[in-house]
């Protein structure tokens, strides 16, 4: 089976600063036709991101496809509030790396 990564299918992947205590993550599909395949593939899912953050599913507290902007948006909680000592990210934007490699199936 056919592969494709998570870059060469949106032109956004993006995570960012949520409130004292969360980080969410944006991934915004070229268009409504990858979306859709995408989402048919059941690739992106609530335990397939957990999986890939090694976090238990519980940690995500929004997991969203969102049609209307041909999306997929979930939030998760921070193990420190954001700026604590050991916050290496206060701005949230370097959780994404992980999703950049993320493999799709694709026929």
């Amino acid at each position: 089976m056919n592969k494709k990564k998570l870059t060469d299918l949106a032109g956004t992947i993006r995570s960012k600063d949520a409130g004292v205590n969360m980080i969410t993550f944006d991934i915004i599909f070229y268009n409504s036709e990858i979306y859709q395949k995408v989402k048919k593939s059941r690739a992106l899912t609530r335990e397939s991101i957990a999986a890939l953050y090694n976090l238990p599913a519980e940690r995500i507290s929004h997991f969203v496809e969102f049609d209307p902007a041909n999306a997929v948006k979930f939030t998760i909680y921070r193990t420190l509030p954001n700026g604590s000592p050991g916050d290496w990210d206060m701005l949230g934007c370097q959780y994404y790396g992980p999703l950049v490699d993320f493999e799709i199936p694709w026929e």
